[in-house]
């Protein structure tokens, strides 16, 4: 599903189909430039989700990481690594404005991937996807409901309803390989819903969780980040604190992610 990681593309602002292989190529771009098989941290992805999030394109976010690296190196103790992507993240907003200026000097006429290049699902492939989320949101609807979260159950059970109708929406193109997301329901739309369904579950398990627990997830984010908010904004350190929190949450109710960028 995923396209060779060395294979960058001009990435539009607008372009979804252009992003599904967006933290693959982060994480390898920086193990490549680390010069190391390190693992990203969960800090690390939240990153990666606040860069999507602000649609960085993936062109930008690989060169502020090489810019990055380069800059690091040329230090008087060149032997240290870069622990963090987070030390990249100046270098990747500044590789994105840019990228955001040349479009916009160009008039945006920068040569889009071939269909040949991107990623590409069929109907039976995205319906297979919603039905094994939407066993997985049961599954977890049911946990909760006998630990005494109806409320949480509930939401839970109404998401699984919600992916099992637009899996049936499928069956109709599953008869025609290559419909992508189907007649009416493009692959931008299924997204939208799908991140539509994921706010909700998210505001609903923010709700519920025990205040120990979301104090437990800030001081592990706030220990994660204290070498690296020099690099980083107000803004973008919220945006990470953010998605670090949603990640842990879905971790710890046994959510998973429905975005086709997981697919």
């Amino acid at each position: 599903m995923r396209k060779q990681a060395d294979s960058r593309g001009q990435a539009g602002f607008e372009d979804l189909e252009n992003y599904f292989n967006y933290f693959t190529e982060i994480e390898e771009c920086f193990r490549k430039c680390r010069g190391t098989a390190t693992l990203l941290s969960p800090l690390d992805w939240a990153l990666i989700e606040s860069w999507k999030e602000a649609r960085i394109p993936l062109e930008a976010a690989l060169n502020g990481i090489e810019r990055a690296f380069t800059k690091y190196a040329k230090r008087p103790r060149p032997f240290e690594k870069i622990n963090s992507l987070a030390y990249c993240t100046q270098a990747v907003m500044r590789a994105a404005e840019e990228l955001k200026t040349s479009l916009v000097e160009g008039g945006g006429n920068r040569e889009s991937r071939s269909n040949a290049d991107r990623a590409q699902f069929t109907a039976e492939e995205i319906q297979g996807y919603l039905n094994r989320n939407a066993e997985i949101l049961d599954e977890a609807g049911r946990y909760w409901q006998e630990k005494g979260q109806p409320p949480v159950a509930h939401d839970l059970g109404e998401a699984a309803a919600g992916l099992r109708k637009l899996a049936g929406e499928q069956a109709a193109a599953a008869a025609n390989p290559g419909a992508g997301a189907g007649p009416g329901l493009s692959l931008q739309d299924l997204e939208n819903h799908l991140s539509a369904v994921e706010d909700k579950l998210t505001a609903s398990v923010t709700r519920a969780a025990p205040v120990e627990l979301l104090a437990e997830i800030r001081q592990e984010a706030e220990r994660g980040l204290v070498r690296c908010r020099q690099e980083m904004t107000a803004a973008q350190i919220e945006s990470v604190e953010r998605q670090f929190q949603k990640k842990r949450l879905y971790e710890h109710y046994g959510i998973p992610r429905l975005s086709l960028f997981y697919f």
